[in-house]
């Protein structure tokens, strides 16, 4: 069975607990929305952070709200590559062994022992799209996409509750492979 869906690429950003948030911005802080994205209550937050590792740094990191349980960082492996890591891909909020780093903020800084991660593709459904095509959470699909570059991605899981929209979510990396952008239409496959 196929069906088609909208396509999100997702570009370096992380995700930030209140506690680290207020080490960052300062206590009391915010964050402050720059622009709405796609899955219901999540936006782009006008505050970004430095990263830094051993081996590189890399400004204006953009935070993602809202405020989460854990701080999490999501690159491409580009990106990681280009600050000296090579981080696990994982399913968002697997961070255990990952790699960490320094952020440093506008009031101060935080220590990550982990927290890195290449966030592996997967697919965001509202419940009502997920029962008309027999999908539950933890399901794993492929997506293809079509043009020039016509692309096969296999192996992407399933996320699905009151909290998601409809969207299929890779990274920078796997669109610039495949020709891909915000918004093109992709093939699902059951």
């Amino acid at each position: 069975m196929e069906f088609s869906i909208g396509i999100g690429v997702s570009a370096r950003h992380l995700h930030l607990c209140q506690k680290d948030m207020a080490k960052l911005f300062g206590d009391g802080a915010i964050l402050h929305n720059k622009k709405d994205i796609t899955q219901p209550g999540q936006f782009a937050a006008e505050e970004q952070v430095t990263l830094l590792t051993e081996k590189g740094i890399m400004m204006k990191l953009r935070v993602i709200g809202p405020l989460r349980k854990e701080t999490q960082i999501e690159l491409s492996l580009t990106d990681a590559r280009a600050v000296g890591l090579t981080p696990p891909v994982r399913n968002s909020g697997d961070t255990a062994g990952s790699p960490g780093g320094v952020l440093i903020g506008p009031a101060g800084e935080v220590c990550l022992e982990k927290g890195i991660i290449v966030a592996a593709r997967h697919l965001h459904l509202c419940p009502a799209t997920a029962a008309k095509y027999g999908l539950k959470n933890g399901d794993v699909v492929s997506i293809r996409t079509t043009g020039e570059r016509e692309t096969v991605f296999n192996n992407v899981l399933v996320r699905t509750g009151e909290e998601h929209s409809d969207e299929c979510h890779i990274d920078t990396d796997e669109a610039n492979a495949g020709g891909i952008s915000n918004g093109d239409i992709v093939i699902i496959s059951i």
